[in-house]
């Protein structure tokens, strides 16, 4: 009788640990970065909407995999500092994500209704940081060499690539709505190796050697206070531009929706994964 009591709780369990899902994500997308200092705010968040595929390796660990396509924004004239508001840069970019996450549920949502839970893992994106100059015209930052990346007379300025790992580490609460569907809150944290997401990091490099090297829009768009008519122009070479020290995150937050697909052999062959044994009382 006791081995019979056991199986009760052992079999659900075992039957309904391997189950395939897909997620559809909906949220708010942001950064970290020079042109955003807040650790995280919806000021100046734009859209992120996502798809994926989470497999359920027991009733706590969960393996997903998600294609996130997102928008980042920031621009100085929302800044409080009033030498950052002169600076007048601004930014923005598409992000593109594809990531592989270990998922953690604190309680076992087979016989609970809602369980917080984390997780992390590694991901893979692509971000291209653009600006509009005071035509309107976009002007893809990369190429301009803004910080003298890749030129000659700055040997120690690297260009950056536009394709980079990101370690993502976040947490949620997840709600069982139904036994196939699930929906969920989580606030997700990148953390890259890049401090270009913004397309700002050192200083300002010489004026004519930018020129020179890239062309006066590269000029333009490496200061932009000159355009508030304040009377600033650009300033000396190895003048303070960015902040190096901190590399940019970037973060989404959103819902959710969560529908497991394909059917679940239970114990005895039964469809829904489950026995007739009583669930535990909670």
């Amino acid at each position: 009788m006791r081995k019979i009591i056991l199986l009760c709780f052992i079999v659900p369990s075992m039957t309904q640990a391997q189950k395939l899902h897909v997620d559809l994500f909906g949220g708010f997308s942001n950064y970290r970065g020079d042109l955003q200092s807040k650790q995280f705010t919806a000021e100046q968040a734009k859209g992120a909407v996502g798809i994926g595929l989470r497999y359920d390796l027991s009733n706590h660990f969960s393996a997903r995999t998600n294609f996130t396509y997102a928008s980042l924004a920031a621009n100085d004239k929302y800044n409080a500092q009033a030498d950052l508001k002169q600076r007048n840069l601004s930014f923005q970019s598409v992000v593109t994500e594809a990531n592989l996450l270990l998922d953690y549920n604190i309680l076992n949502l087979n016989y609970h209704k809602l369980t917080p839970y984390v997780f992390a893992g590694v991901a893979v994106f692509h971000f291209n940081p653009y600006a509009f100059d005071s035509l309107g015209n976009k002007i893809y930052l990369k190429p301009l060499s803004t910080e003298g990346e890749g030129l000659a007379a700055y040997p120690t300025r690297k260009e950056y690539h536009l394709t980079q790992l990101a370690i993502p580490l976040g947490a949620g609460i997840r709600w069982r709505f139904t036994d196939d569907i699930t929906l969920s809150y989580e606030i997700g944290f990148r953390k890259t190796f890049t401090d270009y997401l913004d397309d700002v990091s050192t200083s300002y490099v010489d004026q004519a050697v930018l020129t020179a090297a890239r062309g006066a829009k590269a000029a333009e768009m490496a200061y932009r206070g000159d355009e508030l008519k304040t009377g600033l122009t650009y300033p000396a070479d190895g003048t303070v531009r960015g902040g190096a020290k901190f590399k940019d995150w970037y973060y989404f937050s959103g819902i959710t929706i969560s529908v497991g697909i394909g059917k679940r052999k239970g114990f005895h062959g039964s469809d829904n994964g489950r026995t007739d044994c009583p669930r535990p009382v909670q």
